[in-house]
């Protein structure tokens, strides 16, 4: 992909960033922000909604620069994917995904909860792949696909399941709709996928602990890890 068009998905990324913050505060406003055991430690759901979205009026996101960062992510993720997937004819639904990925982030920062809607939403985009495969005459990679998406959905129930785990199920249908896109790249990616969320979260729990922003008790979410993790992984694989 030339330079030109890397530029071009990197400020459509930016536009999608920007997008993200009203349209995951629709999903998170009326959210109460709890979800998993444990009581909630120093930084609390409200706390992180406040940080995720101020107050909602657009002249706060504007003012605090909540809007520039998200739509700085968006022009970072969507630029990532046009080097790595540039010239692939799948790009348009890995960037789809991407654009609900980027509210999935922020609704689980603002409330410790990935909304139903959204996450389904990301699964839509991800079936984005289907005409793909038809069109390439290559329906055997489809069903690897969805068998990354099964395998990404059992190994994160087992998790779910341990006793002690901090995952909730809405953790569990988001990593099973992010399989699919990674299972479409084959299984290293889809490796991959599954092991760098839990790579990256533990580095930033460990960060927060020994900043003392949170408690060992504190709930935190853990949907940007996974979105995060299978980005990396589309980047490498």
């Amino acid at each position: 992909m030339s330079a030109w068009l890397v530029t071009g998905v990197a400020l459509l990324g930016a536009l999608a960033g920007r997008a993200a913050v009203p349209l995951a505060r629709v999903f998170t406003t009326a959210t109460p922000a709890v979800r998993s055991a444990g009581p909630v430690g120093p930084v609390s759901g409200h706390e992180l909604a406040s940080v995720a979205f101020g107050s909602g009026r657009p002249d706060d996101d504007l003012r605090t620069g909540r809007l520039g960062a998200a739509a700085l992510a968006g022009t970072l993720v969507f630029g990532g994917l046009a080097v790595a997937r540039g010239g692939d004819p799948a790009l348009p639904a890995f960037l789809a995904v991407a654009t609900v990925g980027l509210a999935l982030a922020l609704a689980d920062l603002a409330c410790l909860r990935l909304p139903d809607p959204l996450v389904a939403a990301s699964a839509a985009a991800a079936l984005g792949l289907v005409p793909v495969a038809l069109a390439g005459g290559t329906p055997q990679r489809l069903l690897t696909a969805l068998a990354g998406a099964a395998v990404s959905f059992a190994a994160y129930v087992l998790l779910a399941l341990l006793p002690g785990s901090r995952l909730g199920f809405g953790d569990v249908k988001l990593a099973a709709a992010l399989g699919l896109p990674l299972g479409w790249l084959g299984w290293p990616a889809l490796g991959l996928g599954l092991l760098l969320p839990h790579l990256l979260n533990g580095v930033v729990v460990l960060v927060l602990l020994a900043t003392r922003r949170v408690r060992r008790d504190t709930p935190l979410p853990f949907g940007p890890a996974i979105l995060a993790g299978a980005w990396l992984a589309v980047l490498l694989a």
